[in-house]
């Protein structure tokens, strides 16, 4: 092969190689929701946010009423991607120690000498279910939340990498709100999605009834291992965005703040605190996310708009007349998403010009 011959195929690596992952996780994606739904039945909305969560790095609170399979759900993931599962029930009693582990005093054998060795906690592992975390004291949320922001945790002295990937799912329980320690606005913030699992239709709820009551159990192949799903999170970094879907994101996020210039009345009514920065980082990893296990690389307002429930209703809080009319924050953006993007389209048109 000639110099020149090289130099195209070297100018062409880079381009085909992102290609090909985007065609390799396309496939991919298609074969985890078919392994998927062997096991769970219906919840595909919450299954697509969950996996577009995975590759973009980010956590997921979901929220349901108990026996919905959040815990099924989350162990047939970790399952099918051949990586390590823990589960934490979280109670009030429940230390922060018990989840991140602790230094235990051994003997040496060779030396007859005592020292200490760290003995890793649950939060050791790939993907980590953390049920129901607002029944824990805030000193043991703060512990778990560290970790999934710095991806490492501090016992003593010393501190410990956490492996890689490493997802965590919490669960809350809407309905028994009695002895329970709320999470708080600034650690809400640091779940990339807030997922609502609903009860299943009837047809499902009838597939579910004939499925799990009998006596075969479904054989699970694997699709992907972790290595390959470290390499698609750093594919996913890099798909391009127009400058018109990073306006339209920033201006969807700082509408829902009531103090913002030209913030629309309702949202003046029915928000008392709008979402930060970090809501808008979210809307466009996951859009790229999104975009990829599409098949396209590239990413339209159209992705944005798919994900912005899940990243800005926990990021939205409502006022006393939002809640005494029974305006919840999934209303709010459902309100947004039909009245910002007229503005936004204009003024990137304009900026793309």
């Amino acid at each position: 092969m000639s110099d020149e011959a090289q130099t195209v195929v070297s100018e062409e690596d880079p381009r085909e190689r992102e290609e090909q992952a985007i065609r390799g996780l396309g496939n991919a994606y298609a074969r985890m929701r078919d392994e998927i739904g062997k096991v769970i039945i219906g919840q595909t909305d919450v299954v697509d946010e969950i996996l577009i969560a995975m590759f973009s790095r980010g956590h997921c609170l979901l929220v349901g009423v108990p026996g919905l399979a959040k815990t099924l759900l989350v162990s047939t993931i970790s399952s099918i991607l051949q990586l390590s599962f823990r589960r934490i029930q979280f109670t009030p009693d429940l230390m922060p120690s018990d989840i991140t582990g602790t230094d235990v005093l051994q003997d040496d054998p060779e030396t007859g000498r005592r020292t200490f060795q760290f003995m890793q906690g649950p939060l050791f592992t790939h993907v980590l279910l953390a049920d129901e975390i607002n029944r824990t004291p805030p000193k043991t949320q703060a512990a778990l939340l560290e970790a999934m922001q710095e991806r490492h945790v501090t016992v003593g002295s010393s501190t410990y990498r956490l492996p890689t990937p490493f997802f965590v799912l919490a669960t809350q329980n809407p309905i028994e709100q009695e002895g329970t320690y709320p999470l708080p606005e600034a650690q809400l913030d640091r779940f990339m999605f807030n997922i609502v699992v609903k009860y299943p239709t009837a047809a499902e709820e009838l597939l579910i009834l004939k499925q799990t009551t009998g006596g075969e159990e479904p054989n699970l192949s694997h699709a992907l291992t972790g290595k390959q799903i470290l390499a698609l999170q750093e594919v996913v970094r890099k798909v391009p965005v127009p400058e018109h879907v990073f306006v339209y994101a920033r201006d969807l996020v700082r509408t829902t703040r009531p103090d913002e210039d030209g913030a629309p009345s309702f949202v003046r009514e029915y928000i008392s605190w709008g979402a930060g920065p970090r809501a808008g980082q979210n809307l466009i990893l996951g859009a790229k996310a999104r975009a990829i296990l599409e098949g396209r690389f590239h990413v339209t307002t159209e992705d944005v708009k798919a994900i912005a429930h899940p990243v800005l209703r926990h990021r939205i809080v409502t006022t006393f007349q939002a809640n005494s009319e029974g305006v919840s924050p999934d209303d709010v953006v459902d309100q947004l998403l039909r009245e910002v993007p007229v503005e936004l389209h204009k003024r990137a048109r304009k900026l793309v010009k």
